[in-house]
C-alpha cells in the first residue's frame, strides 16, 4: 500500500506463485500460425461493423467496414468495400465493450435474461520499460493500492518482471471515480514518481505504451451469452476476475466453451444454449463467483 512517499507490505489476496510472466500478444501471434496451420482463416486489420440478420432476424453474420476513405467521405484509390462474412454460427469476441456485442444485448435483453445487473468498467493505462540488469527480478509481481488515488477512487497498479530486462507496469482506474477533473493519465505519472517506483525505471527506457478498458462488474453483471444465430464471449460479456485484474484465462475457457457447444450445433443441431449452461457448470463461474464482492 503506497502513501505519498512510503510503500507498506499487505498479505496478498492472491498467489501468482507458479503462473508464468508472459506477453499476450505475442502469443496470439503464435496461436494464430498453429490456428492456420489447421485450416482457420484469420483476417487482421479488419472490424466488424455490422451484424447481418436473415429474414427470421436471426444472427446470419458480420459485415466488414469500407476502408481507403477521406476525411470528407470521399472514396481514395486504396478505396475497399466491406465485405459481408456469413455463418450458421457467430461468435463474438471483441474485448471489452465490443461495439456489435453491446448492440446484441441490448437487442436482446441479455442483460435482464442473465445475472441483470449493468456492467462497470476500468481504463488502464500500461507501458513495457527496458531497466537496468541490477534491478531486473525475471517473475517478480508486485501490485499497490492507495497514493496516488483518493480513499474515493477505486484502483491499483500492477508491476511485473518479464525476461530480457523488460517490465510490465501500469495503472487501473475505475471509471466511477468522484472528482471531473481527475486524469488517469495524471495519476499514472505520479504513480512512476513514487520512491518506490522511481527507482526501478531510472536508468531504464519506455519499450511501448498503450490503454484499454476492463469490465469489472464481475459475477452480477454476466449477461446470458446466448442469442439467435451465436453466442458472446471473452470480455465481451465480462469474465474478468477483478482482484486478480486477469481476463485472458476466463476468456479463453469461455471460447472453449463456446466451440463445444457450436460444434454440437452443427453436427447434432443441438441448441447454442448448451453453452450458457456450461458456463454455469465451469470454473468460470466458480471463480467469479468467490470474488463477486470484492469490487462493491
Amino acid at each position: 500500500m503506497l502513501t505519498k512517499n512510503k510503500a507498506w507490505t499487505l498479505p496478498s489476496p492472491f498467489d501468482n506463485k507458479g503462473n508464468y510472466v508472459i506477453s499476450l500478444s505475442q502469443l496470439v501471434r503464435w496461436m494464430s500460425v498453429k490456428a492456420e496451420e489447421l485450416g482457420v482463416e484469420v483476417y487482421p486489420g479488419f472490424a466488424a461493423s455490422e451484424i447481418l440478420y436473415d429474414e427470421n432476424q436471426i444472427v446470419a453474420g458480420v459485415a466488414t467496414n469500407d476502408v481507403g476513405i477521406a476525411k470528407d467521405g470521399s472514396k481514395r484509390e486504396t478505396f475497399q468495400p466491406g465485405v459481408e462474412l456469413r455463418g450458421r454460427i457467430t461468435l463474438l469476441a471483441e474485448g471489452c465493450r465490443g461495439s456489435l456485442s453491446e448492440n446484441i444485448i441490448t437487442n436482446h435483453k441479455l442483460r435482464e435474461s442473465g445475472q441483470g445487473q449493468h456492467q462497470t468498467y476500468a481504463l488502464g493505462i500500461k507501458e513495457v520499460w527496458e531497466i537496468e540488469e541490477g534491478k531486473h527480478k525475471p517473475g517478480s509481481v508486485v501490485h499497490t493500492v492507495g497514493w496516488p488515488l483518493d480513499m474515493k477512487t477505486y484502483g491499483g497498479s500492477f508491476l511485473y518482471h518479464l525476461d530480457d530486462r523488460q517490465l510490465a507496469i501500469g495503472l487501473v482506474v475505475a471509471l466511477n471515480y468522484r472528482n471531473p477533473f481527475l486524469s488517469p493519465y495524471d495519476e499514472f505519472q505520479k504513480f512512476k514518481q513514487h520512491p518506490a517506483i522511481r527507482t526501478l525505471l531510472e536508468g531504464g527506457t519506455v519499450l511501448q505504451y498503450g490503454a484499454r478498458t476492463l469490465n469489472e462488474g464481475g459475477f452480477q453483471s454476466i449477461p446470458n451469452p446466448v442469442f439467435p444465430g451465436g453466442a458472446i464471449i471473452g470480455c465481451s460479456a465480462g469474465f474478468l476476475n477483478v482482484p486478480k485484474i486477469k481476463g485472458s484465462h476466463t476468456a479463453m475457457k469461455s471460447g472453449m466453451l463456446a466451440a463445444e457447444a457450436t460444434f454440437k450445433a452443427l453436427v447434432e443441431g443441438s441448441s447454442m444454449d448448451l453453452y450458457w449452461e456450461n458456463l454455469k457448470k465451469s470454473w468460470i463461474w466458480d471463480e467469479l463467483y468467490r470474488a463477486r464482492n470484492y469490487r462493491p
